[in-house]
Parts: C-alpha cells; sequence; structure tokens
C-alpha cells in the first residue's frame, strides 16, 4: 500500500515539475519577447537628398493617432494594425518629416521631400510610447507626442510624466507637443436638450452615451447657459482662457524646461480660432505667443504653403481603419495615385477589382471603397453559379454596407442580392430596372434586444446624469439636492413601446464593430437564410432563377452621429472564410470557392493565433 501511494506521489511531483518548466519557458519567452519588442537599440537618422525625392512643392500629410494598444480598442489603435499603417507608408516611399522641417517649409521656403508625412500621437499615453517606440525605430520614422500638462499633476499612470517624456526625447525617435491644459467641455446638452453645463472628462465619459452634438470644448466659447447667453462677462471669458495658457506654459517651462511648439487647438474647425470673434482673439493671441505652429482644423491630412502654419489640418486615423482606408483617404486628399496594399497575391487571381481597392490576409477579404462610393468585386469563372449554398463571417463596422450579390449578369442588370446595410438585413432582386425588396429584418431584432420607447431613454439619460452629478459633486449640500431629484426622477413613470409609445431608434455611431455570420442557400426558386446561426427566413419565394455570377460590395453609410473625423466616408467591408458550394445535396456538394487556409497552412495560422492569445493575455494580466 505504501509503494503505491510512493508512486502516485512521484508520479503527481514528476507532473507538478513538468508544468512548472513549461510555464517558466513561456513566462521566459514572452519576457524576451516584450525586451526585443521594446528595447530601444537604435537612433533616428533624418532623411537626407539620397533616400528621399523631391520635385518641387508637393506640401506634406499629416496623421494624429490617439494612441497605441498591444490588442485595440474603440479608439486606441492596436499595435500589429499601426505596423501595417507605417509599413505601408514606408513602402510607398514616405519619410516622417519634423517640426523644424514645418517651420522652415513656411517660414525659409524650403522645400520638403515630395513624400512626406507628419506623425504624430495624441493625449500622452504612457502605452502609445511602450507599443510604438519598436515600429518607429525599425521604420527609422520620427514622431510628435501631445500632452495635457494638467495630467503631470494628477499623476495618473495611464499617462507620461516629464522624466519619461525626456527619455523619449533621448531616444531621438520623438519630439513634444501639446493639446492644451487640460481638456474639458462647456455648454452640454444631451440629445434631449437637456443641459449640462461643464463637465470635465470623468463627467463626459459618463453621459456620453446620452449625448448628441451640442458641446463644445471648453476654449471655443464663452461660458453659457441653458438658453444660449453668456454666463460670463468678457473679461472673465479672457481671464478665464489665460489662465489655461499661463498654467500650460509655467508647467512645461517647469517640468520639462520649455513650452513644445506644436499645439492642437481642440474641437477647432470653425475657420478660426474659437465660435466666438472675441474668444477667437484671445486664442489667436496666446498662440502665436507660445507655439511655432499650431492644427487648427482636422479631417484632412494636406497641407500645403498656401495654408498658415497655425491653421494646419490633420488627419485621424481611426483604430478600424484597415490599411487601404488610411491610403484611400490620402489618396483623395493629395490628388495624386498611389499603389494600394493588396496582401496575397495568389488568393488575388480569384477576383477582379472593379471598384475600390482589395487586401486579402490569410482567410480575410478586405474590400476598401471609394470616398462617397462603393468597393465591387466580381469572383472570376463564376458566370454559371446557380444552386448554390454560402457562407460568410462579416467584419466591417455597423455603419456601412456589405453585399453579396450572386445569379447575377454582367452589368447587374439582374441579380439576387443579400446585405446588411447599417445593422438592417435585405434580400432583394433585380430583373431589369427596378430593384425590388423582398424582405427586411432590424438586425438588433433578430438578436431579441428589448425596444426602449422615447421616454423611456429619456428617463435614463436623466438618471445617468444625476447619478453622475451625485457622484462627482463638489460638496455635500450639491450631492444631496441631486440625491433627491434622482429620487424623485427613479419613481417617474416612463410609457413603454408595448404601451404605444414611440421607438427610441439609436444612431449608429462611426465605431460600432460589427460581427455576423452570414449563412444562405438558394436553389430554384428558393433562398433560406441564416444570421448567426438562427433562421431569418426559410424558402422566400424569388423570381431569378437563372445561373451568374458573384459579386461582391462595400459601401459608406453615411455619416454616423460620432464627432470624429466627420468627413471620413471610406468603408471597410470585411469578408472573413467565405465558402461557396454547390446546392446539390450533402453527396453532391462541390466546393466553387473556398477562402479559409488549407492544410499546413491552416495549422500555422492556428498556432500563430494562439499564440498571439497567450501574449495577450499575460500583457494584460500581468
Amino acid at each position: 500500500m505504501t509503494t503505491s501511494n510512493e508512486k502516485f506521489t512521484a508520479q503527481k511531483d514528476r507532473k507538478k515539475a513538468i508544468r512548472v518548466v513549461i510555464q517558466i519557458i513561456i513566462i521566459l519567452t514572452v519576457i524576451a519577447v516584450c525586451i526585443a519588442a521594446l528595447g530601444t537599440l537604435a537612433a533616428y537618422k533624418p532623411y537626407t537628398q539620397q533616400d528621399a525625392k523631391f520635385s518641387g512643392d508637393k506640401g506634406f500629410v499629416a496623421l494624429a493617432y490617439f494612441g497605441v494598444d498591444r490588442i485595440g480598442n474603440q479608439n486606441l489603435i492596436g499595435v500589429g494594425r499601426l505596423r501595417e499603417h507605417l509599413q505601408a507608408l514606408k513602402d510607398l516611399g514616405y519619410v516622417t518629416i519634423t517640426q523644424r522641417d514645418i517651420e522652415n517649409y513656411y517660414q525659409s521656403g524650403k522645400d520638403l521631400p515630395e513624400k512626406s508625412v507628419l506623425l504624430m500621437f495624441e493625449d500622452g499615453r504612457r502605452d502609445t510610447a511602450v507599443f510604438s517606440q519598436k515600429i518607429l525605430e525599425d521604420l527609422n520614422f520620427k514622431a510628435t507626442i501631445l500632452t495635457y500638462p494638467e495630467k503631470f499633476e494628477k499623476k495618473d499612470p495611464k499617462f507620461l510624466v516629464p522624466e519619461e517624456l525626456r527619455e523619449l526625447e533621448k531616444t531621438t525617435f520623438w519630439e513634444m507637443g501639446t493639446n492644451g491644459y487640460r481638456l474639458a467641455f462647456i455648454n452640454v446638452f444631451d440629445r434631449y436638450d437637456n443641459y449640462l453645463g461643464e463637465l470635465d472628462p470623468l463627467k463626459h465619459a459618463s453621459v456620453a452615451p446620452y449625448l448628441g452634438r451640442k458641446y463644445n470644448h471648453y476654449l471655443m466659447d464663452y461660458v453659457r447657459d441653458e438658453y444660449g447667453i453668456p454666463k460670463e462677462s468678457n473679461t472673465k471669458m479672457k481671464q478665464r482662457i489665460s489662465y489655461d495658457y499661463e498654467a500650460m506654459r509655467d508647467i512645461y517651462t517647469t517640468s520639462i524646461g520649455y513650452v513644445p511648439g506644436m499645439y492642437i487647438l481642440m474641437h477647432s474647425n470653425t475657420g478660426s480660432f474659437g465660435n466666438n470673434d472675441k474668444v477667437s482673439a484671445m486664442n489667436d493671441y496666446w498662440i502665436k505667443s507660445l507655439f511655432k505652429m499650431n492644427f487648427n482644423r482636422e479631417g484632412f491630412s494636406f497641407n500645403q504653403r498656401n495654408s498658415s502654419i497655425y491653421d494646419l489640418t490633420r488627419m485621424q486615423p481611426q483604430a478600424y481603419w484597415h490599411t487601404n482606408h488610411l491610403l484611400m483617404r490620402i489618396k483623395y486628399d493629395i490628388n495624386q495615385d498611389l499603389e494600394f496594399v493588396k496582401g496575397d497575391l495568389n488568393k488575388q487571381k480569384a477576383w477582379e477589382t472593379l471598384k475600390g481597392a482589395l487586401e486579402i490576409k490569410e482567410e480575410t477579404m478586405i474590400l476598401t471603397s471609394l470616398p462617397k462610393d462603393r468597393g465591387l468585386l466580381r469572383l472570376k469563372n463564376s458566370n454559371d453559379f446557380e444552386d448554390m449554398k454560402l457562407s460568410v463571417r462579416l467584419k466591417g463596422n455597423k455603419l456601412g454596407l456589405q453585399r453579396v450579390y450572386f445569379r447575377a449578369d454582367e452589368n447587374l442588370n439582374r441579380f439576387l442580392s443579400v446585405h446588411i446595410l447599417n445593422n438592417v438585413l435585405y434580400v432583394t432582386e433585380k430583373l431589369g430596372v427596378t430593384e425590388k425588396e423582398l424582405f427586411k429584418l432590424n438586425l438588433d431584432k433578430h438578436d431579441g434586444k428589448e425596444s426602449l420607447s422615447i421616454s423611456e431613454d429619456k428617463k435614463a439619460a436623466e438618471v445617468r446624469e444625476l447619478e453622475t452629478f451625485i457622484k462627482y459633486a463638489d460638496s455635500a449640500e450639491k450631492a444631496k439636492i441631486y440625491a433627491e431629484r434622482l429620487k424623485d426622477k427613479s419613481l417617474e413613470s416612463a410609457p413603454k413601446v408595448a404601451d404605444g409609445a414611440q421607438e427610441y431608434v439609436p444612431d449608429l455611431g462611426v465605431h460600432a464593430k460589427g460581427d455576423r455570420m452570414l449563412s444562405l442557400s438558394v436553389k430554384g426558386d428558393k433562398i433560406s437564410i441564416m444570421v448567426d446561426g438562427k433562421d431569418v427566413i426559410k424558402d422566400l419565394q424569388v423570381s431569378n432563377m437563372k445561373a451568374g455570377a458573384v459579386y461582391l460590395e462595400t459601401a459608406w453609410g453615411g455619416y454616423g452621429w460620432d464627432q470624429r473625423n466627420l468627413a471620413d466616408d471610406v468603408y471597410d467591408g470585411v469578408f472573413e472564410k467565405l465558402i461557396i458550394t454547390e446546392n446539390a445535396g450533402v453527396e453532391n456538394e462541390k466546393a466553387l470557392f473556398d477562402s479559409r487556409m488549407q492544410g499546413f497552412d491552416a495549422a500555422k495560422l492556428k498556432v500563430k493565433q494562439l499564440w498571439e492569445a497567450l501574449i495577450n493575455w499575460f500583457v494584460v494580466n500581468l
């Protein structure tokens, strides 16, 4: 009996030891990868006449990213996506220019390289510096990091402190810039025109789901009441604005030894330096007193000499942009042709790109539309496809169009179509002149999402606002007043949709991610559709029974409510694991097209995905 126990214990100890060794190997490997990824081992080398082309005044492109994250989220671009963006620019011959280059361009008439990009990262986040440093090193790119000096005093761990900024400068890959003293909002109303007044970033983030477009940055206007009447005199306005510029000047001078030369006036795009002439005049005075240049506009990337060095424009690439989205925007800003990223050239051979740009990465096809237009692909050798099954994962954002045509003729005068536009599923067909809608379904309904009435949503907004004011009240007396209001508001009844009240239909934000598994079966005069594994419709009758080709289409879905990048009118349709088979019974089904990886390539992809997931887990949890 004792011997048996000893054997069991020995086996248990061996297994435990093996597990520990494996864990140590994994941890050491991850540490080695992180050191290799984040270590600074090089110095920036400025462009020369030999490695940059000069051919007269071609202006420059200015790009400003909000920040960088290992994986990426709604606002922060993932490190992999950022590398793809910047590598594409490098491959096209772009070199980064510095703030001194901009000064010389405007003030001394010195030419820039014909492919010049000024690269910026806003908000001064610590993770931005950590995750972008190695990319800048590898590509020999230089960037400006912009900060809010108010963050220095608060010692918020998400943001860089002066000591770290000085270390960044020493790497030679970074310059300093500023977004202003702080980020704050004035004259704020929610989407139901309830006046919220002045909000700091924490309050703003709390109530953001219930805001519309009626708010402003604190330097853009007088502080006003709910009727639009200024709550401050002209003298008070000047003192308020001057205080922030003076605080910014003094903190930078004390902490890093100088005031950065680059400034970005937040929420500008006003045609001046504010929404009011007197406010604009104050900003004008301080901007030109403290800074060598100012980015006063956002939405377009291209700058030339016909602008002022204090009226520059930048484009803010979004975290969800694929590489060709960025290139498409730049192409139409500079009005010059450029080569798009294609990815897997072998897989590209199966498709004819009729409009837009196609990139194929592993099992994913990314079709980027033209601005305010569409992207269109035709699957070659598909003209005789008739009865078929098709499945595809659609991962483009909700705001936009992702469409599959089948049984289509050459000019799309005859087709069947299934598409998702702004989170609504449509089935249509065309036989000649007019496209006919056969079926329509709001996918929120398909998900079983509960419908709110406008009254219910308004109440929810007001409850959230009162909760926020309680949490951030500057005195116990004010918190008590808001708590009483919240108690009364909570007791109010709000009629429901079931009671006959009007339904609240939210606008789609441009950042809203989409991810739908679409499966369809068409045979003869019947079509059946599943979305995310659930039946949408079975045996819907169609009239078009003639064989034809398969097309994929993407298109811009109209402006969302989001204030950022209002000029963005390009859309990335993302078609993952597209599979088309004959619909001739399970035993006789023949593969017509399959975008999935096969064999050893599929195994390598799986290992790569698991490895990435493992590293991401360690980065997030260690």
